[in-house]
């Protein structure tokens, strides 16, 4: 079973491309190819029409752990179909290599590692173990782009 065949197979929508709340336009590419790698830059939580998803606000005030562990899988989502559009299709990831997840924490707020934890258990649920395995930081950050909970980038091996 190919990765897209999985991806369908647990029924995952992929959401539409990020539509800023502001309409400004990003001078940047969400993925950049060069060699055999693929740079993933910094994914927000989204709806599947590519509209930011709720909840917003930071961990520990507004939002819960448990929240910013779910927002942190539609960060997944979300990365997976900028990959999909950008490599034609997932079966070309051979191997997920770093990953930084940025949650939005109220001062004092110490679980940010399992807030991450929503975008790894879905990569190895995609990807399996072998493939999904990865390296990763999760740090604490005083504001997020747009109030959301959780921001996600990674680098992936490719064929």
């Amino acid at each position: 079973m190919t990765i897209d065949e999985r991806v369908r197979e647990l029924g995952l929508v992929l959401p539409e491309p990020f539509r800023s709340p502001t309409g400004t336009p990003y001078p940047f590419s969400w993925v950049r190819v060069r060699g055999n790698r693929a740079y993933i830059s910094g994914h927000l939580p989204l709806e599947p029409n590519g509209t930011l998803a709720e909840p917003r606000g930071k961990i520990d005030e507004t939002v819960s752990i448990e929240q910013g562990a779910a927002a942190a899988r539609v960060v997944g989502l979300a990365m997976l179909g900028s990959l999909q559009r950008e490599l034609g299709e997932l079966e070309r990831i051979t191997a997920w290599l770093r990953v930084l997840g940025m949650v939005n924490v109220a001062p004092g707020t110490t679980q940010v590692a399992a807030v991450v934890n929503g975008f790894s258990a879905l990569i190895l649920e995609v990807f399996g173990k072998e493939r999904g395995a990865h390296s990763r930081s999760a740090v604490g950050m005083a504001e997020l782009p747009f109030g959301v909970a959780v921001e996600i980038e990674a680098e992936v091996e490719i064929e």
